[in-house]
């Protein structure tokens, strides 16, 4: 397994559209292992794909409680298929937007289906957080980070906040 770097905004291949992935190939399940584990050294609870450079429709996310034994979940190629109109106000951060927070409404429940990292077909319910984070990653594969979600001078302040952040770390 080998630890990525993770793109950080304005880097515009986070606006890029990810593609399907015709099968969970051992090529697949090797880019979901260095997610993973690129995911746990940032420390994050969610990752896609893209924000790793890859344009493809693959996230991989862990919602175990600090303590807790990790609890790695796969999703290839995810979609919703329905959600409950009430929403779920929760403040989220990103990998790909470090050291920046902003609470984001988003439904509360969400029906979605998946391949799993043997390629099985999964179709559940996610509530709470997993909502929230199934969703937050779905939006990388269509080009889509929680700023957009905010007015402009919001948004605008946290790319500078990000890049502000990168020059002190770098």
């Amino acid at each position: 397994m080998t630890i990525r770097p993770i793109l950080t905004t304005p880097n515009p291949i986070l606006k890029q559209v990810s593609q399907p992935v015709d099968e969970v190939s051992d090529e697949i399940r090797a880019l979901m292992d260095d997610m993973l584990e690129t995911m746990y050294d940032a420390p994050g609870i969610g990752l896609a794909a893209i924000q790793i450079g890859v344009p493809k429709n693959v996230i991989v996310m862990d919602l175990a409680k600090e303590g807790a034994p990790p609890a790695p979940r796969y999703f290839v190629n995810p979609e919703i298929l329905e959600v409950v109109e009430d929403t779920l106000p929760y403040e989220e951060g990103c990998l790909s937007v470090p050291d920046f927070f902003n609470e984001i409404e988003r439904p509360a429940r969400a029906k979605i289906t998946y391949l799993d990292y043997n390629g099985a077909r999964v179709t559940e319910w996610a509530e709470g957080l997993y909502a929230v984070c199934i969703q937050h990653e779905m939006d990388h594969l269509k080009g889509v980070l929680f700023i957009d979600y905010l007015s402009r001078l919001k948004r605008e302040r946290a790319v500078k906040k990000v890049q502000k952040f990168l020059r002190q770390a770098g």
